[in-house]
């Protein structure tokens, strides 16, 4: 059991266990493995909060029906997850900035906030007009060989690294 103490794991062994979890995941619910789906779900859970039952009337609740499934509990356990991997291997510390943010726009922890918030929503908006996550796609859909989520996979580096270099050389100086 030392393994769970370890601060990294191998990515064969990461590879090859995601691998198997993406097979499990179609073998017992005949579902590709992915998170977007459950966001969905909950904004939808959230809606009908305020407005009841009268939800379940619009189309795309009807195809993503709001309610606690497999997916949103598997987003509850990779923060979990995260949450006992950090603990176990002594690498959990709360820090509001990350240092790398800290050196290039400042320890402002609102700053922080209110731009992951926003990449979160356009992130959340992308993820659900793509028909998926980078989990869905990268994961699931080019397990099934997927033409279109090998291009979603190579879009999201192809665009990913070139603004996460413009952040951070350009913006940051």
């Amino acid at each position: 059991m030392a393994w769970l103490t370890l601060a990294q794991w191998s990515p064969y062994v990461v590879g090859v266990s995601l691998g198997l979890l993406g097979c499990l995941t179609f073998l017992l619910s005949d579902k590709p493995l992915g998170c977007s789906t459950a966001f969905a779900r909950n904004s939808g859970l959230i809606e009908k909060l305020f407005r009841g039952p009268k939800v379940l009337e619009k189309e795309y609740h009807q195809k993503f029906v709001p309610e606690v499934d497999w997916e949103w509990m598997l987003v509850l356990g990779v923060g979990i997850g995260a949450f006992f991997s950090a603990q176990l291997s002594g690498q959990f510390h709360n820090l509001w900035v990350p240092v790398k943010w800290n050196e290039t726009f400042g320890a402002n922890p609102f700053l922080r906030l209110i731009v992951a918030l926003v990449g979160g929503i356009i992130m959340g908006f992308g993820a659900r007009w793509a028909g998926g996550c980078t989990s869905g796609h990268g994961l699931s859909g080019t397990l099934q060989l997927a033409v279109s989520s090998w291009l979603a996979l190579f879009s999201f580096f192809a665009a990913g690294i070139p603004v996460a270099l413009f952040i951070f050389k350009v913006l940051g100086g």
